[in-house]
């Protein structure tokens, strides 16, 4: 991992991937031309039709503001290889579009405007490129007179357009606080001919990242380290670690199956999940980067709208429980997780229990308690360790547990949060 300042973006934690482009139309995976094998011929009735005339990328901003995201992150280019900004490098670019206008300048304009980071996700994948040799990801994988007709391409040139649109990005819209690179794949099974750092020639093209945007946080896809890694569609189970040394790490995650609009995937995670799967990284020092994918229009679909507006409900009284905040030291009862900022522990209830939780290691280190939600008065009670149980009288609970007699109803919360005021310990 590299020197930059992170202190940002392990302070805010939650952020917003937009994945748009050219699949919006299809509207059926941001991976339609791989999974159907389309050719650029095939293809381009996507780019001859590419018309968001409700792109609005403020609306984009204020939902992810409201949502209690602090950065956007949007793609500019995807493995099709379309850019959203009018490169000097290609003719496939948003500006031979019908819209015919950059998309990249508005977006972070908005961005800035509502005090949010700015994002960039580049592939380092370009099916469309004539240099870019083709592979088991490419669309014209079992084509194998395509295959023969195009074997002489040369990866060296490719790496010139790579490098060349990357300083185009980072050198025309101002200070960029995020880059997100898409992907290396040397040695995956499931993919021949697999690319990595040496394809990219990936030391010189994180020294340009470097040299042009010295802030920037760049992420590990180049197949060589970077200020942090991404763990992609499923949780990790505790803090991560690289060599056996703590690392920075963001995982992303979709609304639904897809990143790019899938106008039939109904696959939708419940604003609970997402909520629970937010709390459960910062728990285990990690972010959470959720993803919308705008449709053909430029809009974020009415169903994304809506679990946005949910997490957006809960974050607006829970945020402190986020917002700066990591790893506790203490082990959180079962259905439950903890987070904590200086002194002040978050107890996140996964599972309302009936009347009473019970925290280990905690007696005698707790000097008030409240609900989150409405900053109501949790009641502490110590249970003496030799207690016996009988009838209507619980046992007694482990030396040093503190227990917590709650109301028998849960709050109006997807995950009701107790917040601790922690003594110093002695």
């Amino acid at each position: 991992m590299s020197s930059t300042d992170t202190t940002w973006f392990t302070h805010d934690r939650f952020g917003m991937f937009v994945h748009w482009g050219l699949y919006s139309l299809a509207a059926r995976h941001e991976w339609v031309q791989n999974r159907e094998k389309l050719t650029d011929e095939q293809y381009r009735v996507y780019f001859e039709h590419f018309e968001p005339d409700r792109y609005d990328p403020r609306e984009w901003a204020r939902a992810a503001k409201s949502a209690g995201m602090r950065y956007v992150v949007l793609t500019t280019k995807h493995h099709d290889g379309f850019c959203l900004w009018d490169s000097d490098l290609t003719d496939f670019s948003v500006k031979n579009t019908p819209y015919g206008k950059d998309l990249l300048g508005p977006f972070v304009e908005a961005c800035r405007d509502e005090g949010l980071k700015v994002g960039f996700y580049h592939s380092l994948i370009d099916w469309h490129h004539p240099s870019f040799p083709i592979d088991g990801t490419h669309p014209r994988r079992d084509d194998a007179e395509y295959i023969a007709a195009n074997s002489g391409r040369d990866i060296v040139e490719y790496q010139k357009y790579l490098h060349g649109q990357i300083r185009e990005l980072l050198t025309r819209y101002g200070t960029i606080d995020y880059l997100f690179f898409d992907f290396s794949y040397e040695g995956r099974e499931e993919w021949w001919g697999g690319k990595g750092p040496d394809a990219w020639a990936a030391p010189e093209l994180l020294a340009l990242v470097r040299e042009l945007q010295p802030g920037i946080l760049v992420n590990d896809r180049t197949g060589i380290p970077g200020d942090f890694i991404t763990p992609e569609q499923y949780q990790p189970s505790g803090p991560m670690t690289s060599g056996g040394v703590p690392v920075i790490w963001e995982a992303c995650q979709t609304l639904n199956g897809s990143w790019g609009y899938d106008r039939d995937n109904l696959d939708w995670k419940s604003p609970e999940l997402l909520i629970r799967m937010l709390v459960d990284g910062v728990s285990k020092d990690g972010n959470l980067l959720l993803n919308v994918g705008p449709n053909g229009r430029g809009e974020i679909d009415p169903d994304a709208r809506a679990v946005l507006a949910e997490l957006g409900r809960w974050m607006d009284r829970h945020d402190r429980s986020i917002r700066g905040c990591g790893p506790a030291e203490f082990t959180a009862p079962a259905d439950a997780r903890y987070t904590q900022r200086g002194d002040r522990l978050y107890l996140h209830l996964f599972a309302w229990p009936l009347r009473h939780v019970h925290l280990p290691g905690l007696a005698g280190r707790v000097r008030y308690a409240q609900l989150l939600t409405d900053a109501s008065e949790i009641e502490q009670v110590r249970i003496d360790p030799d207690q016996p149980a009988q009838n209507t009288r619980m046992g007694g609970q482990p030396e040093g547990t503190l227990t917590l007699r709650l109301p028998t109803r849960k709050p109006d919360s997807p995950v009701p949060v107790i917040e601790l005021f922690l003594t110093s310990a002695d």
